[in-house]
């Protein structure tokens, strides 16, 4: 049986990803980006620094630029960085992009990976077309012309969208709206004529976008993977992206928790301290016993990722399920246990749970993945 721990290298790892989110992208970095209504929307020194520590090649083999630490480690960085709420192009380039690249890439394509490992090339998933996540509704076109693509449709929450300098764009080449056969993964450069990216600001701080599609013409090497083929690819690539966003929620929600209990126990009431309330004492420890389930959930995801695990889809699922809950409760809490104070901007609380809600809704929310573990387990 597998053992739910980290290496002596995956745990060095997640120390030196503390060292830098802690020391060079806390929360006070956010908030300067947030108040300064920053274009880029992330700090470039802080993203040259987790290049050369090596973060956005983590996941990217040796052969192609990265270090090819997997999904276990990743996820340690991606624990890291929900804990101080930092931006950066991490998730939607690091993770997703070169994901992307190497589950369906072709050799052309993948020597793409040694720029997005060396963090200048940034890559971001446009896939869903509403407000809900449904990966096989698609009603974006790509239809034949010549020897290539003229696609058309809209994609919205499209993370760092509108810093990309390559979008993975799920469209129709057959099939009706809903099928899972007939979806095609394209390339699509965010400058190519027709090709419109609306940055939309949300309040957590991390940068989404619309991006428009009229009559864009793309060639047949725009292709990746399979023409027709395309869910399944997607498929795995939200898989990975699903363990990774749990992990993110489950720092996200371990900080929260943290600062809750810390303030507990310098907030006094009545004269006395109220981490001596036992009704109170009965809350957190409830919500500990909550983080640690998630912890092994997450854990258990990202090595059956790395272990290619049939059970890969089912626990990723459930995972972000989990996390999903347990980050809302966690932040809810958080705000609860700060009084009156929790509900304004000069305490940092109620930042996390301005994050954790649009994370918990992108690439599905609770609801979405445990009626997808149903489904996975025969229901």
């Amino acid at each position: 049986m597998q053992k739910l721990v980290l290496t002596e290298e995956q745990q060095m790892l997640k120390d030196a990803a503390h060292g830098l989110f802690t020391e060079q992208g806390p929360v006070s970095q956010l908030r300067k980006l947030r108040d300064e209504k920053d274009p880029q929307g992330y700090a470039t020194e802080f993203w040259n620094q987790a290049v050369e520590l090596g973060l956005a090649g983590v996941l990217i083999p040796e052969s192609h630029g990265g270090s090819g630490f997997g999904h276990v480690g990743m996820g340690q960085v991606m624990e890291q960085g929900g804990r101080t709420l930092t931006a950066s192009p991490l998730f939607a380039s690091g993770v997703l992009g070169a994901s992307a690249l190497m589950l369906a890439g072709n050799d052309s394509q993948k020597e793409t990976l040694k720029e997005v490992a060396a963090g200048t090339h940034l890559m971001a998933l446009a896939i869903d077309e509403s407000g809900r996540h449904q990966p096989s509704r698609v009603a974006t076109k790509a239809e034949a012309s010549g020897s290539g693509f003229v696609l058309t449709g809209n994609k919205t929450f499209v993370v760092d969208g509108h810093i990309a300098n390559t979008l993975v764009v799920s469209a129709r080449t057959s099939g009706a709206e809903g099928d899972e056969q007939g979806i095609t993964l394209f390339l699509v450069d965010p400058k190519a004529e027709g090709v419109s990216v609306e940055r939309t600001i949300f309040p957590d701080g991390r940068n989404y976008a619309k991006v428009a599609l009229q009559n864009v013409t793309i060639g047949s090497d725009a292709v990746l993977g399979e023409q027709d083929k395309g869910f399944a690819t997607l498929q795995k690539l939200l898989d990975i992206g699903s363990a990774h966003l749990a992990a993110e929620l489950l720092g996200l929600a371990s900080e929260a928790c943290d600062r809750a209990v810390a303030y507990m126990k310098e907030r006094k009431q009545f004269g006395v301290y109220i981490s001596s309330f036992q009704a109170l004492q009965h809350r957190a420890a409830h919500l500990w016993g909550e983080l640690e389930l998630v912890k092994s959930l997450v854990l258990k995801a990202l090595m059956a990722l790395d272990a290619d695990d049939e059970r890969a889809s089912l626990l990723a699922s459930a995972a972000k399920a989990k996390a999903s809950q347990v980050a809302e409760l966690a932040t809810n809490e958080g705000v609860q246990l700060h009084g009156g104070m929790g509900m304004t901007d000069e305490f940092d609380i109620g930042l996390y749970m301005k994050r954790a809600r649009p994370v918990q809704l992108l690439l599905g929310d609770a609801r979405y993945h445990a009626d997808r573990v149903a489904r996975l387990n025969g229901f």
